[in-house]
């Protein structure tokens, strides 16, 4: 019998718990919870002798691998990934998956949250401004991304977009103006909203010198990862523009400082906060629990991110 370990910190909602349970009973697996873990050699132990893993924002580390002697796969409950150790996964012959788009539009309803938050000025009774005919600049068109065109036409904003790994057939047939660089799509849009993942390649990636460029009032969304933000640059451009404001689910290091001399101009959430929905939760946790029966009956990878 195939053993199921489900290591949530932060626990998946009663009815997705109920329905993750459901799935692994009908597949005849037995599954174990490891909910609100205090200490991580609670989850050391936990994982010893399982053949798969559900996590949430919990860390896969070398050394919760190397501790899982029998594990075959683990599945990220969500999109980002960055909490997986994938090198490690790869050496010791361990499938590593996501399950993006389970919880693309709670994210991009968050986005939408902070933006009316903000100007709207928190909701204390000055005058502020509307969304209706400003442009928004999506930068990279994955899941999330297709969410935040569709509210944002809604809202009768004009959408752009820029993302080199989608063509541009695929973009403008979701009635999106598909923009040929980066540095366009900053300087047209009022509004951008960001969702690439940090890597290597990303990481501080959004800048000075592509932020300052952006037209009169402008706010940057970030529902991505605080790394793909370069700070220093960030709080130079706030020191020099007072126009500018940065939203973001996840407070940056800086946070501080900014709140100290830019707290009119900016939102954060007190965590993480893009799947904190009922929907989400359920839908990612599903989707990971039948990833893993499909992995095992079936030998389907289609989510592998290793």
């Amino acid at each position: 019998m195939k053993k199921i370990l489900i290591a949530t910190e932060k626990p998946f909602a009663a009815a997705a718990v109920q329905g993750i349970k459901k799935v692994f009973d009908e597949a005849g697996y037995d599954v174990v919870l490891l909910e609100k873990y205090a200490e991580t050699s609670e989850f050391l132990k936990a994982v010893e002798d399982v053949d798969g893993l559900i996590i949430r924002s919990d860390k896969v580390t070398a050394e919760v691998l190397n501790a899982a002697r029998n594990l075959k796969i683990v599945v990220r409950a969500g999109a980002g990934y960055d909490n997986i150790d994938l090198g490690t996964c790869t050496e010791k012959g361990v499938v590593a998956m996501n399950t993006p788009g389970q919880n693309s539009n709670a994210v991009a309803e968050l986005a939408f949250g902070m933006m009316l938050y903000n100007i709207r000025k928190a909701f204390n009774g000055s005058s502020g401004t509307e969304l209706r005919d400003k442009k928004i600049g999506i930068h990279a068109y994955g899941n999330v991304g297709k969410f935040i065109a569709a509210i944002a036409k809604g809202f009768g904003m004009h959408v752009y977009a820029y993302d080199p790994f989608v063509n541009k057939e695929d973009i403008e047939r979701d009635d999106v103006i598909a923009m040929s660089s980066l540095e366009e799509l900053y300087k047209t849009c009022q509004y951008i909203s960001l969702h690439i993942p940090a890597n290597e390649k990303t990481k501080k990636s959004v800048n000075y010198d592509l932020l300052k460029n952006m037209p009169k009032g402008a706010t940057l969304v970030n529902t991505a990862r605080k790394e793909v933000i370069d700070e220093e640059g960030l709080l130079k451009l706030m020191s020099e523009r007072t126009d500018f404001n940065y939203l973001s689910d996840l407070a940056p290091d800086c946070k501080d400082e900014m709140l100290e001399k830019y707290p009119e101009r900016i939102v954060f959430t007190a965590k993480k906060m893009g799947a904190q929905t009922s929907e989400a939760n359920i839908n990612a946790g599903l989707a990971a629990a039948k990833q893993i029966v499909n992995f095992f009956e079936k030998g389907d990878k289609t989510f592998q991110v290793n």
